[in-house]
């Protein structure tokens, strides 16, 4: 007989130990409770649940999923979850086998990410600006026109993941600061090196928000957090600034569908290397523990090498 909440349990458990031991943040553990969620009800429609499950079981929910129309990388995904929970519940004696040991996944290419050219960062970047001096503004229309700017110039300046950008403390903006420390997955911090511009961004939003400070009611200028919300987090969420990153594209003359906090992030890792910065170095400004996860952009080193041959090879054509 199916307990209704054992799966539910044995979810909770296995997020708790990935948030403790593994320092999983709070979106990765919401994708892995969507995935096991998926799963669960899955295996209750044939009377079963984790515990007991058998592979077969396993390998029709891959098949169920297949059917469902879900691409390549999902369904990889989702075994990777199963797989993860598994180990755990075997680690932790709550079964004697692991019925994902032997599954496989299905076989998926690595797609290139999208990457705006340097013209398209440049014109966003430009018309942010403008917003920031347009005479007929309001103060928080200029102020909310300051910030997407200062957001803008420090995500293309570090490549920081978006849930690292907003999520920067106050202290980030200090105008002297060569460096910030950011707190990435996993809760391992790096050193990120800033720009003269991206500097300059922080130090005049921050201006802008104190002196904007005596016209609001409820102000935002002693929170801890560089980009201040009235939200439940305290903080600019990834959903409000992708929202506005998309409106400013679409101004821009560029396709919103084209323009993401995450295409920007891929737009500063791919023109460093494009511009001789060394794979590793980029691996390490971008947060990455595996460089295979950064080996997505060895196409653009692949591209700037074959140019050097082409351009400066003794025996190349001229």
């Amino acid at each position: 007989m199916r307990s209704k909440s054992s799966d539910a349990k044995l979810t909770g458990l296995f997020l708790d130990m990935l948030a403790a031991e593994q320092g999983a943040g709070p979106n990765t553990l919401d994708a892995y409770r969507r995935d096991l969620t998926d799963f669960s009800e899955f295996l209750a429609r044939g009377g079963r649940d984790f515990a007991g499950a058998e592979t077969q079981a396993l390998r029709d929910y891959l098949a169920d999923l297949d059917t469902r129309g879900f691409k390549s990388t999902t369904v990889a995904r989702r075994l990777s979850a199963m797989r993860h929970l598994y180990r755990f519940l075997l680690n932790e004696r709550i079964r004697a086998d692991d019925p994902a040991a032997i599954l496989s996944g299905p076989k998926r290419g690595r797609g290139l990410p999208k990457v705006l050219s340097i013209s398209d960062v440049d014109r966003l970047l430009g018309r942010a600006k403008a917003l920031t001096e347009v005479p007929e503004a309001t103060a928080p229309q200029r102020l909310r026109a300051m910030r997407l700017y200062c957001l803008l110039e420090v995500l293309y300046a570090t490549g920081l993941r978006v849930s690292e950008l907003v999520t920067l403390p106050r202290a980030a903006a200090r105008h002297e600061a060569r460096m910030i420390v950011v707190r990435g997955k996993g809760n391992k911090e790096r050193l990120v090196p800033l720009n003269e511009a991206s500097r300059q961004a922080m130090a005049d939003y921050l201006a802008a928000m104190e002196a904007a400070k005596p016209e609001k009611k409820k102000t935002t200028a002693s929170s801890k957090w560089l980009f201040p919300s009235f939200g439940e987090s305290g903080h600019l969420t990834r959903q409000h600034f992708s929202r506005d990153l998309k409106e400013l594209a679409a101004s821009s003359g560029l396709s919103p569908r084209l323009v993401s906090p995450h295409v920007l992030r891929h737009a500063f890792a791919s023109h460093l290397l494009h511009n001789g910065a060394d794979l590793r170095i980029v691996q390490t400004l971008l947060g990455h523990t595996d460089i295979s996860t950064t080996q997505i952009y060895t196409h653009v080193v692949e591209e700037r090498l074959k140019s050097l041959v082409r351009d400066l090879h003794p025996l190349a054509e001229k």
